[in-house]
């Protein structure tokens, strides 16, 4: 047990985490010399691989000085904070990673809160000293206020501090802007000294009986399914008994079949295993995050996992639009549900609740990201199906008065983007807290309620010219706000169906900003563009040009339209307004009327008018 140590690495989003995971291991001898290796070896999701960010937590594990070092990578976006709060869970100190440029951001303080609170042993990385406008020391500085700010104890005040390089591979204990060829040939040796000196190694029970925390779950179709934690007592070996605690009280049953530890990124059969380390076992049926394994019966078990509760809520509802089953194999209502129950089990952040709609399911997470990418990897799958306008959740008191969920909202931004940018915040219900000017950009500190940041992204970097930093956190239930109109345009909706036509888009282009080519397939009450003015404007995007036997004055004029605008799922989930719905097929993203109808849409405005 001496000789184990559990770290998590824990940041903000893009401050190098999977980089530095990749040097560590490559620097401990985890691969072989000619081994053929990938960038972000630890991004093993195709969709982490696109979008550049960790979306699940994963286990790693390597060797050093005869010490077994068990790896965490965590996510840093925000959405996906429940994965981190799980994983704090099995280790017993963090690796804080930090931009040397950036300096801490708001997923940095939620991620920090989450490990002084657990009372885990932190070692501080500031990160991309290589690059040209770092300033470590200004973000150390930065470091010590947030711990101050966070109430650390004394013992967490006098943290460790690295400056590292992830991407060249190199950690120094003192800052120095040039770097010697000796501190090159080093590379992460400090680290590993740091590691080894202070995380201190498992604190585990003293009881004989095995326990383990399930703190994540996979699935082997060899093995079946396989919970992931930490030993907290006793020591377990394939073949013993296996008694699995759950939230409703229910106890099941098994045997051990396998015990799987971890050896760089591979998992490795082990005979048996004991207190402080972390392992996957096999032989449970029913097993759930946040359970306890034992392997006596009748035993008191660990306190549970608990994670901070869902902010946004959507609908996900069957596909019945025109093109239904056209694309897509699995579309039924059983298909959909049961998908949604799968990551549920595996996804402690998620919440899944049946309607009295049928065939629609309410859906609750910490984001608009975190629901998104669920649902762009059931399109992957081969799912069809239809996602409402996120929907914030709303919390009441005793005498009936509404509560808003309301984020920390931190913008960087140039200096002459400030007007435009603090239109969009006033405009979006933001009071502006805290604002600090430097040479030529500002920082500003923003609360602002959840619904306001939906759809923010787009128009922020817009706005700023893909030039602003933005990062958001979830603060406090507040008093609700009144109306916050986030689109001000209309849409274009066809009132026809069939094949769309160049002629006919090019009159509509004039129209607004157009999500359609020619030679689509449409369908009636499907938003095939943005209008532009305020209100929706019925279109026909399939009127061919009449032939005649007399030559008009435009005959043989090139016909020039637009590239049409073409949406993420995310973008188009932020687009839609509440009467609307995104269409998701394995191969297209389509926005569309819930009622498709225009005639029934106008009988029903007048229905919710009246």
């Amino acid at each position: 047990m001496e000789k184990i140590k559990n770290i998590a690495i824990i940041a903000h989003v893009d401050h190098g985490k999977t980089t530095l995971v990749d040097q560590l291991l490559k620097q401990s001898g985890s691969f072989r010399q000619n081994q053929q290796l990938t960038e972000r070896i630890m991004d093993s999701m195709d969709l982490e691989r696109e979008k550049g960010i960790t979306i699940r937590a994963k286990n790693a594990s390597f060797q050093y000085e005869n010490y077994k070092i068990n790896l965490i990578d965590t996510p840093g976006h925000a959405d996906f904070g429940s994965e981190v709060e799980r994983s704090l869970g099995m280790v017993d100190g963090v690796l804080l990673l930090v931009d040397a440029v950036e300096g801490p951001q708001a997923q940095t303080k939620f991620v920090l809160k989450k490990a002084l609170t657990q009372n885990l042993s932190p070692l501080v990385l500031i990160n991309k000293i290589d690059r040209a406008n770092a300033q470590p020391i200004k973000v150390l500085d930065q470091i010590f206020e947030l711990f101050l700010e966070l109430e650390a104890s004394d013992k967490q005040l006098d943290f460790p501090v690295l400056y590292v390089s992830a991407k060249e591979g190199i950690a120094l204990k003192e800052w120095k802007k040039e770097i010697s060829v000796e501190d090159k040939k080093n590379g992460f040796k400090p680290l590993f000294e740091a590691i080894l000196t202070h995380i201190p190694s498992p604190t585990v029970s003293q009881d004989p009986a095995f326990k383990l925390l399930v703190a994540n779950l996979d699935y082997s179709d060899y093995l079946g399914r396989i919970a992931i934690g930490k030993i907290f007592s006793g020591k377990i070996k394939v073949g013993s008994p296996l008694f699995s605690y759950q939230k409703s009280g229910k106890t099941s049953r098994g045997t051990v079949t396998a015990i799987l530890g971890f050896k760089g990124l591979e998992r490795i059969e082990l005979s048996e295993a004991s207190a402080g380390d972390i392992v996957g076992i096999a032989g449970l049926e029913e097993v759930y995050i946040g359970d306890t394994i034992a392997d006596v019966e009748d035993t008191i078990p660990l306190p549970r996992i608990e994670v901070d509760p869902p902010t946004v809520r959507m609908r996900i509802v069957v596909n019945d639009s025109p093109l239904a089953g056209k694309e897509g194999k699995l579309l039924t209502a059983r298909h959909i549900y049961g998908r949604l129950l799968k990551e549920v089990r595996t996804n402690v952040g998620l919440r899944v609740e049946e309607t009295d709609v049928p065939g629609t399911f309410e859906i609750s997470g910490r984001g608009t990201m975190q629901i998104a990418i669920l649902v762009e990897q059931m399109r992957r799958e081969g799912y069809e199906l239809m996602v409402s306008r996120p929907e914030v959740i709303y919390k009441a008191d005793s005498s009936g008065i509404l509560f808003e969920p309301y984020e920390l909202l931190s913008v960087d931004i140039p200096q002459e983007c400030l007007g435009p940018v603090m239109e969009m915040l006033s405009k979006r219900g933001g009071n502006i807290r805290m604002m600090r000017n430097s040479q030529q950009r500002v920082f500003m500190e923003t609360l602002i309620p959840t619904r306001g940041l939906i759809g923010f992204e787009t128009e922020f970097v817009n706005l700023t010219r893909g030039e602003g930093y933005a990062s958001h956190l979830f603060h406090e239930y507040g008093p609700k706000q009144g109306e916050i109109e986030i689109r001000s345009n209309g849409v274009l909706v066809s009132i026809a169906k069939g094949i769309s036509t160049t002629y006919a888009l090019e009159n509509l282009q004039q129209r607004g900003i157009l999500f359609i080519g020619p030679g689509e397939e449409i369908y009636e009450g499907m938003v095939v563009g943005e209008h532009k003015r305020p209100g929706d404007l019925l279109v026909n995007p399939c009127k061919a040009k009449h032939l005649t036997n007399i030559r008009s004055q435009g005959e043989g004029k090139a016909i020039g339209l637009e590239p049409p605008k073409i949406f993420r799922l995310e973008e188009a989930i932020e687009f839609i307004s509440s009467e609307e719905l995104v269409e998701v097929t394995p191969t297209k993203i389509r926005i569309r009327k819930k009622i498709l109808d225009s005639n029934e849409r106008k009988k029903a405005a007048i229905k919710v008018g009246s």
